[in-house]
């Protein structure tokens, strides 16, 4: 019975869409009329209007971002001593290698791809959670960089939010005044 209640993780979102808390209709917090923006991780709504700390948080995030990268490198450098030390060989230690670059590469492409549009096939894009999970380095270096010019994922959620905001204006425009009053079109 949960499924069907209003506050309903599994509830379905559409960001910028008449439901959900990026779109919802309504009052919504601050006494607020129309669409709400999507919060962001790390970020809340606060890349709206660039308030409450906004700048503050982004090179927070850049640097803990960074931060977990350099050890992220410094965890598989020990791994690799690790193999150095067991001597599993040569094909073994560059297969290693070749497999993380990999990972990380298509993490960092992934993510970065990411922050510009919602993914097409999101049965498609969970399918590459594992290569994004062993490729953690590329996810937070596109993280990084990212938070260098903007919230990640801020350029994105800004247009939906935007063009949320012009459909709920348009419907809305619409529906003012009285349909009894107005004046109908004269025919030739």
């Amino acid at each position: 019975m949960s499924e069907n209640r209003e506050d309903s993780p599994h509830r379905s979102r559409t960001p910028g869409s008449a439901s959900g808390p990026a779109g919802e209709s309504g009052v919504g917090s601050g006494g607020r009329v129309g669409p709400q923006p999507e919060e962001i991780r790390f970020f809340g709504t606060t890349w709206l209007h660039h308030d409450g700390g906004y700048v503050l948080r982004r090179v927070a995030v850049a640097a803990g971002s960074l931060a977990a990268a350099v050890a992220g490198c410094l965890v598989l450098r020990f791994a690799y001593q690790g193999l150095e030390t067991a001597r599993v060989g040569g094909f073994v230690n560059l297969l290693v290698i070749v497999t993380f670059a990999v990972c990380s590469a298509i993490a960092f492409r992934k993510t970065w791809e990411g922050f510009s549009r919602r993914p097409a096939d999101p049965a498609r894009d969970e399918s590459l959670r594992s290569l994004r999970m062993i490729g953690f380095i590329g996810a937070l270096l596109a993280y990084f960089l990212r938070s260098l010019t903007e919230a990640p994922g801020e350029k994105l959620r800004r247009g939906e939010y935007e063009s949320a905001v012009a459909q709920y204006e348009k419907r809305r425009g619409a529906r003012t005044g009285n349909p009894a009053a107005r004046k109908k079109p004269k025919r030739k």
